[in-house]
């Protein structure tokens, strides 16, 4: 009978198939990354500074995907790095100047890129003719302790041959310093900000502060590759009075965000989303679109931003929500090894099955074989251990499944124990028979022959 049901050898290859299937899922999600973290920790700066204004936009921004952006205020670049490069912090991201530190020392950050400039402004109540000498013995504010405003400073200072020790330093935020400058509490202060900063704007249009120039800024950059020369405009403070009275030259240290290394890829790529929208206009500076840049810094950058400088975000996050685009990137990723091994298993899966089952019925037929070849040369037990056996051989025949292109060959095999047990049978039943008739031919003659017996 033809017969299109599975046979236990294509359960079992079936079954094979689809433990090596999820066998395959299951490694291939342990090998992925995890889903990316709800919330994100980020390190800031002083109430007020460039670093907490923007992480505030940065937050705002990631908002919108369902990531929510922990802002924790710190004393400035230092304590951001410290941060960062402590894993026991929970900080994964935060702003930092160039040249406070390099990979050797954090080789567990990477950075997104640089996100913008950060002028050095050193104003001053000492006339300019004066420079820098003039602040010999007087109290200045160099920035809060652990700033990069006050290393930066203080590396200018030394440069200069002015020695730190000589000077009455002061560790005030930049709201306060410019407030002690205006009352005369102070000489001098360093802020590095932008050019937006309140604080900045009001000391560039007074009268009574002078903002120290850098006339010699190619030797700085030349000595620290991590800064640049900026060029202020005369007057640009205020064209009334014409202040700053003559372009000035400023330098300025690059500020990079920087992440640990492990931060998901997904919020690397969110994160360089948000410092494009927010870094990307045009100011005093820049031109629009000069940030986010891919530049190296104190480290290298991650392999997430490399690739967003050259292609830009991945596909799925161009057109997909955030959440969204993060599992289908992650089913893809799964699916398409899973494809790949899968396919080709289940296309051989019919031919391995097809092969198993001839090849029990082969297994079979070499029985049979054997029990015929016995038959023929006498060899062979009783004959009812031979019909046990051809009746154990058509129960198992009859047991198998197969697929309909070899339920012919099945039938075949069945028919033929079926003759080989039927010709035994005959034989049998024929031997029985003569066996009857030499007995009634012999009762007779031995019933003639036997001594005491009468008729009547």
């Amino acid at each position: 009978m033809r017969q299109q049901v599975i046979s236990r050898s294509g359960t079992w290859l079936g079954g094979l198939a689809a433990i090596l299937t999820i066998l395959l899922i299951v490694a291939t999600i342990g090998w992925l990354r995890p889903l990316p973290p709800r919330v994100v920790v980020m390190t800031t700066g002083a109430e007020g500074s460039d670093y907490a204004v923007l992480a505030q936009r940065y937050r705002a921004i990631l908002q919108r995907s369902g990531v929510e952006l922990r802002l924790r205020p710190s004393a400035g670049d230092l304590q951001n790095l410290e941060r960062l490069n402590d894993p026991k912090s929970g900080v994964s991201v935060g702003f930092a100047q160039g040249g406070l530190t390099s990979e050797t020392a954090a080789p567990d950050l990477r950075s997104l890129g640089t996100m913008f400039f950060q002028p050095f402004w050193f104003f001053s109540r000492v006339p300019p003719e004066k420079g820098l000498e003039g602040l010999r013995g007087k109290p200045v504010s160099l920035g809060p302790k652990g700033s990069g405003t006050r290393d930066l400073a203080l590396r200018i200072l030394r440069l200069n041959g002015l020695d730190p020790n000589n000077l009455d330093i002061r560790s005030l935020s930049p709201a306060e310093a410019g407030k002690a400058l205006h009352r005369g509490e102070i000489a001098a202060t360093d802020i590095v900000t932008s050019w937006d900063s309140p604080v900045v704007r009001e000391l560039l249009a007074s009268s009574d502060v002078n903002l120290v120039g850098f006339p010699r800024a190619d030797a700085y950059v030349a000595l620290y590759p991590y800064l640049r020369k900026l060029m202020l405009p005369e007057g640009v403070g205020n064209l009334a009075t014409n202040r700053p009275p003559a372009d000035t030259s400023v330098i300025a240290p690059r500020a990079s965000l920087i992440v640990r290394k492990e931060l998901h890829p997904a919020i690397q790529y969110l994160l360089l989303e948000a410092a494009s929208e927010i870094h990307s206009t045009d100011s005093i500076f820049q031109r629009f679109d000069r940030f986010p840049a891919a530049e190296r810094g104190d480290f290298p950058l991650s392999e997430q931003a490399s690739a967003y400088y050259r292609t830009g975000p991945p596909l799925l996050q161009r057109y997909l929500p955030f959440w969204l685009a993060v599992w289908v990137s992650k089913l893809l990723v799964v699916l398409i090894p899973v494809f790949g091994v899968a396919y080709p298993v289940l296309r051989l899966a019919p031919a391995l099955y097809f092969w198993a089952v001839r090849h029990r019925i082969l297994n079979l037929y070499g029985e049979l074989k054997v029990i015929e070849t016995e038959l023929e040369h006498r060899t062979v037990g009783t004959a009812a251990d031979v019909i046990v056996r051809l009746e154990h051989l058509d129960e198992r025949a009859s047991g198998l499944r197969v697929p309909a292109e070899l339920a012919p060959t099945l039938y075949t095999l069945r028919t033929h124990i079926r003759l080989v047990r039927d010709r035994l049978g005959n034989e049998l039943r024929a031997d029985a028979s003569s066996n009857a008739r030499r007995s009634d031919v012999d009762l007779p003659q031995r019933s003639r022959g036997s001594p005491g017996l009468t008729t009547h």
